[in-house]
């Protein structure tokens, strides 16, 4: 269901929650959990966001994971499955109270190129900070366009992301 796209100024406390989120899901996870990254507009400094965290669990196993359902639903998220993506399991967990969206797991088995691909456009944001503005005047625009529906908000400013994603793999491969 399509939402109000709320875009706010850059938190500094984003990375710690981030990075807070990452040890709970490790303790319940154990070693099936290889690491945590965080992603999206909350892990690139001093633009505007959704306030919502998105994170790339990464697993040694997806059947592995999806064994451990219950213990992501315990920890307060509602597991979505691949929800259209092979290859990814995704979760989300809520306010309990107000309802507004917290965080984004997309998870991904060790290896799997969308972990590259996500990482490489973060980095390659964080790296020049003009691009980074851009991302946001996009962003800006795009929310300007569909201020009551996040899908078509994410559709919009797709085309721009793809572009600079390109760009950002390119540069990772030395080209």
């Amino acid at each position: 269901m399509p939402k109000q796209v709320d875009l706010v100024s850059h938190d500094p406390r984003w990375p710690e929650m981030a990075e807070a989120e990452a040890t709970r899901l490790s303790g319940a996870l154990g070693d099936l959990l290889l690491c945590v990254h965080h992603i999206g507009s909350t892990a690139i400094p001093a633009i505007r966001a959704k306030p919502v965290i998105d994170l790339i669990p990464v697993v040694t196993s997806l059947e592995r994971l999806d064994a451990q359902q219950a213990a992501i639903e315990g920890l307060g998220y509602h597991w979505r499955g691949e929800l259209g993506l092979p290859g990814r399991r995704y979760c989300s967990r809520d306010d309990p109270h107000s309802g507004e969206r917290l965080f984004q797991l997309h998870c991904y088995r060790q290896g799997s190129p969308e972990i590259v691909r996500h990482l490489a456009f973060r980095d390659y944001l964080r790296a020049d900070p003009d691009l980074a503005r851009a991302y946001e005047a996009e962003k800006l625009r795009c929310q300007m366009l569909h201020p009551d529906d996040t899908h078509a908000y994410t559709d919009c400013k797709n085309v721009w992301i793809r572009r600079v994603e390109t760009a950002a793999l390119r540069a990772l491969d030395g080209g």
